[in-house]
């Protein structure tokens, strides 16, 4: 039996031990932990010569819970399973919302999971969404095989994800480097999960760290310009630097925006308000605060507060806020988008 709880990684630690329930629904907002559950498998529940007889990939608007069911209740031909996986489940199941007459999705789905194929791994993919909890048939997924929430991690999470996954694969990673390909990438899991395996790929078999040059190289984020240095020229007050930065943004707008450039900074300063009304200074006092997970990021914060004063702050955030609204058009003006980020620069520097 498997809890609404379950973690991601609990299930995908269970399945690499080739341990497999009868049914999984995979359901959420989050995409990433949908695709790898029911990837890893596809990829794995059968061995390569098995699938073209016993591996089906069904899609919610294309079929009916009869038929995934009438499917999932055959036996496998010449292996130990079969694996039928509907994608676009959240399209079966619209029956539910919609009080059809005949008998629903998910009375077909209870009904089957009272006594469910054994030799059947059924797998459900439910995408920007999630069942109804006050329906019986959840506990019933629940007692029988694995029901999961993919929920959206936090940004503060990100750092913790990139770690996990470079510890799973032998590898480690800076603190630099993380943050460099947190904001690189962002919170989009499938492009910063396909980042990383360009990383282990790539790396040679005689090294094991990922290192910002190596991160550079390979992903391709400028080595001078990147946003992670312009963030660092702030926090630091390296006038030079920041201004050399902005003046590169500027003469490429397409590929930095002034909205992009805006929505990097000002969680730094929105923090670092925070940390100034920290009652605990210390480096873990700090983190506590903030809310982060590793007591390296704090460094940033240490540093800004040396630089900055709280109403220096609080002025700054003001500003973001203003100019993020002028890039947008807000009080706009002939010459709208010029040289708007230099301003801000002088606002924040001076």
């Amino acid at each position: 039996m498997a809890t609404s709880g379950t973690t991601y990684r609990q299930i995908l630690a269970e399945l690499k031990k080739g341990i497999y329930k009868p049914v999984y629904y995979l359901m959420g907002d989050e995409p990433f932990f949908i695709d790898s559950l029911s990837d890893y498998i596809r990829e794995n529940a059968l061995p390569e010569e098995a699938r073209d007889f016993n591996q089906l990939v069904l899609y919610g608007s294309e079929t009916s819970m009869s038929e995934v069911i009438q499917r999932a209740r055959a036996y496998p031909m010449g292996a130990d399973r079969q694996v039928i996986i509907v994608k676009e489940a959240q399209n079966l199941m619209k029956k539910d919302a919609e009080g059809s007459g005949a008998a629903s999705p998910s009375d077909i789905l209870s009904a089957y999971l009272k006594k469910p194929q054994m030799s059947t791994v059924l797998v459900f993919c439910h995408k920007n969404g999630t069942l109804d909890r006050r329906k019986k048939v959840t506990g019933e997924i629940e007692s029988a095989g694995v029901l999961f929430e993919s929920r959206k991690i936090r940004e503060d999470a990100i750092p913790s994800f990139v770690e996990e996954f470079m510890s799973e694969n032998g590898m480690t990673i800076t603190p630099k480097g993380i943050s460099m390909l947190t904001e690189a990438v962002g919170a989009d899991l499938s492009r910063m999960n396909s980042e990383m395996n360009k990383l282990v790929i790539a790396m040679p078999q005689e090294k094991t760290e990922i290192t910002p040059e190596f991160i550079e190289e390979r992903v391709g984020i400028s080595k001078d310009f990147n946003i992670f240095e312009f963030k660092d020229a702030l926090v630091n007050k390296d006038v030079l630097k920041a201004n050399r930065i902005a003046a590169y943004y500027e003469s490429n707008p397409k590929m930095y925006p002034m909205q992009l450039v805006t929505a990097a900074i000002f969680p730094f300063f929105a923090n670092l308000m925070l940390a100034f009304y920290s009652p605990d200074k210390t480096d873990a006092g700090i983190a506590d605060q903030l809310g982060l997970r590793n007591v390296w990021g704090v460094r940033d914060y240490v540093t800004g507060m040396k630089n900055y004063t709280a109403t220096q702050a609080m002025n700054i955030i003001s500003a973001i806020r203003k100019y993020d609204a002028k890039s947008k058009g807000v009080d706009a003006t002939a010459n709208t988008g010029e040289g708007l980020l230099k301003e801000l620069l002088y606002i924040i520097l001076h």
